[in-house]
């Protein structure tokens, strides 16, 4: 077992910010909960879970805990009361202003101002690393997502799953996490042989042999474009007469495909096709990986299905399901008894005709990842595939694996709109919009951001029109455009990116102005939220928060003068703008989305 696997990431663990205020009360909570359950106060055997978290209302303070509404049924007490007795067992804590009880049980806290405005301190401390922890620290991830079949060019219902999953390695790694992120290059099966055929095709109408294309083939432009780079290069090597059928030998569309691959195979002998087949897979491939880079993802290692062939994995891992008596024989081909394990019927590992399916490259797959010696293995699928993790999940538990170290999540595809209007998407067609072209239209930053701002497995509209307009009402433009609004005050100030803030630090008593307190208070929420983005799989957790973030910032600049002529208070004003600015920098980039500093 290798202690890293290649390309895996060695970089520093990130050190631990300040303990936050919600964490101290946190704390001190659970040990007065303790101390009452010891006691015999409170007739349980363990602490219960409870929710600190800020209260929807401001007026009711900054941070509320339902603990006592939870503890009313095993303890068999009025919440009311449980709330006071645990308000009296607590007294006041240092950095509590007011402790309130509101109906029907809720224990509201009012933080101290200095308690609040120490945040900012915390984030000038910690500048680019603010927002890290070792939550994560000792777990070992594998994580897996793209994939796409190197077939066609990626297209805007890629993108999402590549937003998603390059977003989730950032937070992933933001607290502790060894992560290890993989492309599964999907290059062998008969995908990969239509392909080979399309191109093969085309090259042979461009020698000027007569040929049709069969309408269930890949027909996109690229495909032309493969083939005359591949003339260009070899000249008329792969130049052969096909004998093609026709709809009266298979009425089968995709019966007269294979027959069509296979006379392509005769036609041109192993050795030609699998460099046709080589050609093709790789032209693909360097346009993913292309692509890919301009859209800020990266990837530390990309695994050839092939491989898992080439090495004998897939037989190993057959032999593995064979030898605990999984596997039997029906009409010839050979069959995985995945319903005994959860599926929903048996599946074909090996065909009638001796090759591997999908499935048994899968399995053979899972069955290495496991071997690695991951804690996690991450798998990022679209949500078409929803069906396919019992199978994969039977498998690992045939293998004598613990399924549950599997964690499959799934994104939902994009549906783009232009001008109001859906736009039809067919990969063999060739009738798609690629993942480069909306990169060129809208921005990487702006497609990365509308792609996470949403659960993954939600549907979500994407509206080129809006990414594209530079209003408030466009998201990542409201944020970015807060980041470059600060740096614009620091200029306006003469002060640069790196200018000492001590002055403003040893000032922040004076940012008494509601705004300041409450913004204060959100920049300090942003290493639970990187924490709880990371923990629930979902990015948008931390997209929701920069935005409000920047609502928040924008509010106060419109509602405040941040350069006032009393130069304690606009060195104050000062030093919380810089905190804002640093929150807003980090969290874009956990996002991959960037942080101008003009617009």
């Amino acid at each position: 077992m290798r202690a890293v696997p290649p390309g895996a990431s060695r970089r520093p663990r990130p050190r631990d910010t300040r303990t936050t205020l919600k964490q101290q009360l946190h704390t001190l909570l659970a040990a007065q909960l303790a101390r009452m359950i010891d006691s015999g106060e409170l007739p349980l055997a363990e602490p219960p879970a409870y929710v600190i978290e800020p209260p929807r209302n401001p007026a009711h303070g900054d941070l509320s805990t339902n603990l006592a509404m939870v503890l009313a049924k095993p303890c068999r007490k009025p919440p009311l009361e449980l709330a006071r007795a645990i308000v009296a067992a607590l007294g006041q804590p240092a950095f509590i202003e007011r402790i309130e009880i509101a109906p029907p049980g809720f224990i509201n806290f009012t933080l101290k101002s200095a308690a609040l405005l120490e945040v900012i301190a915390e984030i000038l401390g910690a500048g680019a690393r603010y927002g890290e922890s070792m939550q994560g620290a000792g777990s070992y991830v594998q994580i897996e997502f793209v994939s796409a079949n190197p077939t066609g060019p990626l297209h805007v219902g890629h993108g999402r799953g590549a937003a998603y999953g390059s977003a989730l390695t950032r937070l992933l790694r933001a607290t502790g996490a060894r992560v290890h992120a993989e492309y599964y290059v999907n290059d062998a099966g008969r995908q990969m042989d239509i392909l080979a055929l399309s191109v093969w095709l085309r090259y042979l109408q461009a020698a000027g042999v007569a040929v049709d294309l069969p309408d269930n083939a890949y027909r996109g432009d690229y495909i032309r474009d493969i083939a005359s780079a591949l003339a260009a290069r070899d000249g008329d090597r792969y130049v052969a007469i096909p004998v093609l059928p026709d709809a009266g030998t298979h009425e089968d569309p995709e019966a007269r495909l294979d027959a069509a691959i296979a006379s392509c195979r005769r036609s041109l002998g192993e050795e030609r096709y699998r460099a046709v087949h080589g050609w093709a897979c790789d032209s693909i491939l360097a346009g993913i990986r292309e692509d890919l880079a301009a859209f800020g993802v990266e990837f530390d290692q990309w695994y050839s299905e092939r491989s898992l062939a080439e090495t004998g994995r897939i037989a190993a891992a057959l032999d593995r399901l064979r030898a605990h008596g999984h596997i039997y024989v029906k009409d010839g081909a050979q069959w995985f008894a995945s319903s005994a394990l959860g599926d929903e019927k048996d599946r074909v590992v090996i065909r009638d005709n001796g090759v591997a399916t999908y499935f048994a490259s899968d399995i053979a797959y899972h069955a290495e990842k496991f071997e690695r010696g991951y804690t996690r293995v991450l798998d990022i699928w679209g949500a078409d595939h929803h069906g396919y993790i019992p199978r994969v999940k039977a498998a690992l538990a045939a293998l004598g694996e613990d399924p549950a170290r599997l964690e499959v999540l799934l994104v939902q595809f994009a549906t783009l709109y232009r001008g109001g209007e859906r736009v039809q998407m067919s990969t063999r067609s060739g009738e798609f919009v690629t993942l480069r072209e909306l990169i060129d239209e809208v921005g990487a930053d702006a497609a990365r951001f509308f792609y996470i701002m949403r659960r993954s497995d939600q549907h979500l509209d994407f509206d080129l029109d809006l990414a594209k307009s530079q209003s408030q009402d466009n998201p990542v433009y409201y944020l970015q455009y807060a980041h470059a609004r600060i740096c614009s005050i620091f200029r306006q100030a003469g002060l640069g990116d790196d200018a000492d803030l001590q002055a403003g630090l040893a000032a922040r008593g004076l940012l008494v102005e509601k705004r300041e307190q409450a913004l204060a208070a959100l920049l300090g929420r942003l290493p639970e939220v990187v924490g709880n983005a990371a923990r629930d799989r979902e990015p948008h957790q931390l997209a929701n928060y920069l935005r409000e973030v920047a609502v928040e910032f924008h509010a106060y600049y419109n509602a405040h003068k941040i350069l006032t002529p009393e130069p304690a208070l606009r060195s104050a004003r000062l030093a919380l703008c810089a905190g804002v600015r640093i929150v807003l920098a980090n969290g874009l980039r956990l996002l991959g989305v960037s942080a101008p500093t003009e617009m």
